[in-house]
């Protein structure tokens, strides 16, 4: 059992032994799940790419879906014929060669699944119909309701009937759409049955941070999404849930309690500031402060909590916190000497190593201070006190001779500031993540 692993290899192995184990040992079916791993490897969504829809999603997708069916084939709704399908859907459901945004867009997966010419040769040879496959791809589209699942099912009502046995046997139709459904259920439940909280919990950070969510809708958001999950696939989750190992089944039901105490946690921070009408203060710490183990590990414990991509010199923090040319403040509660719920870091530009594709034109002027992600205690998210740190952040900067001020903030922040006639513009635009790199002049 496979188990906390987000390494392709292991993955790739455990897959390839469910599919010989269940007589599924020709070549083509190798030839399929390495031509995946090129694919999203060439096209830049390999283990590097910090978004949730990258190639260890579509491998633990695929290992969980399979070790599922080898269940449910002896004891329920699947057949050993339904493997190779469930196979290669579950390997192309989230495959987007655009990838304009981190969302699946199943439209696309499809497209290439019907147009890709190598992939039709392997699944010509491994008699594989196309159609099924697309039929499955779009089951998976989510939110699953309303004018988006209406129009999903005549899609696949569409696929189905270029499938002669289908079009033929009513049964064999409702069978696929089964298929389908049970595809679905495994896509959503799959990386959280594969390790523990922290796990779980930095999924749903890259999925935030991919899709340019505000920090303050990761919980709440992601108990949605299981609450929709219980209440409207019950029957299909409680089958696909019962059908795995039961420390994969432990994983799943501890991380989705754990994330509705988090959100319990949120209420109850935000009840008690509205009850107790408390304030925020953010406060330039001394460099006596900043060379204390307590204080470092409080603001090294509450920078962990960011997404990876916003954790700058993740491996110096220590030594970037007690820094002389770092400029840190902190946001605390209650009063300047309240406990410590959050921070902002950074210093000169050229202290700092930026993503490659960004081309700073005054790195090495010494003239622009760059502050890091903003950097806030879980629970407190949305509860102000952000922009009382960003401005004390720029008189710190400009006090220190720094004439301009960089940073990363969602595309919708900076346009609205550059809206608002603010001395500010984009430097550099990235996307799915619209996370961009923008400098704004310190007046």
């Amino acid at each position: 059992m496979l188990l906390q692993s987000q390494d392709p290899v292991a993955l790739r192995e455990e897959i390839q032994k469910i599919m010989v184990t269940n007589g599924f040992k020709r070549e083509c079916f190798t030839k399929i799940l390495d031509y995946t791993i090129d694919l999203f490897e060439s096209k830049g969504l390999g283990i590097d790419y910090y978004g949730y829809h990258n190639i260890i999603h579509e491998l633990e997708v695929t290992y969980v879906t399979l070790l599922a069916a080898q269940w449910e084939s002896m004891h329920g709704i699947l057949k050993p014929e339904d493997f190779p399908y469930l196979f290669v859907a579950a390997l192309f459901h989230d495959y987007d060669p655009e990838k304009k945004v981190d969302k699946p867009h199943e439209l696309d997966a499809v497209k290439f699944v019907m147009t890709d010419e190598k992939l039709n040769s392997l699944l010509k040879d491994a008699n594989i119909d196309k159609n099924l496959i697309a039929a499955l791809i779009h089951r998976t589209t989510y939110p699953w309701n309303g004018e988006i699942k209406e129009s999903t099912e005549k899609k696949i009502e569409d696929c189905l009937n270029q499938i002669q046995v289908a079009r033929e046997d009513e049964n064999k139709k409702e069978h696929y759409k089964k298929m389908g459904w049970f595809l679905s259920v495994t896509d959503r439940i799959a990386g959280y049955t594969l390790g523990d909280f922290p796990k779980a919990l930095e999924m749903a950070q890259k999925n935030a941070h991919a899709l340019a969510w505000h920090p303050y809708y990761i919980v709440r958001r992601s108990v949605a999404y299981f609450e929709d999950l219980l209440n409207n696939d019950a029957e299909m989750y409680q089958r696909v849930l019962r059908a795995l190992p039961r420390d994969m089944r432990k994983n799943f039901t501890d991380n989705v309690l754990s994330f509705m105490k988090l959100r319990e946690q949120e209420i109850q921070i935000e009840g008690s500031l509205v009850y107790d009408n408390a304030k925020f203060f953010a406060v330039i710490e001394p460099m006596s402060r900043r060379q204390d183990p307590e204080f470092v590990n409080t603001l090294s414990e509450i920078y962990h909590q960011l997404p990876k991509p916003l954790q700058f010199k993740n491996n110096e923090f220590t030594e970037s916190v007690m820094a002389k040319d770092t400029i840190l403040n902190t946001l605390r509660l209650g009063s300047d000497n309240g406990p410590v719920i959050g921070f902002t870091k950074g210093g000169p530009l050229e202290t700092y190593k930026l993503r490659s594709e960004i081309n700073d034109v005054n790195y090495g002027l010494n003239n622009t201070a760059f502050m890091e992600p903003l950097a806030i205690r879980m629970g407190y998210w949305g509860q102000s006190g952000g922009r009382e740190m960003r401005l004390l952040f720029n008189m710190q900067a400009q006090a220190k001779g720094f004439k301009y001020l960089t940073s990363f903030a969602l595309r919708d922040v900076i346009s609205s500031r550059i809206k608002r006639r603010e001395q500010i513009e984009f430097v550099k635009q990235f996307d799915p993540e619209r996370w961009d790199y923008y400098r704004a002049a310190l007046s």
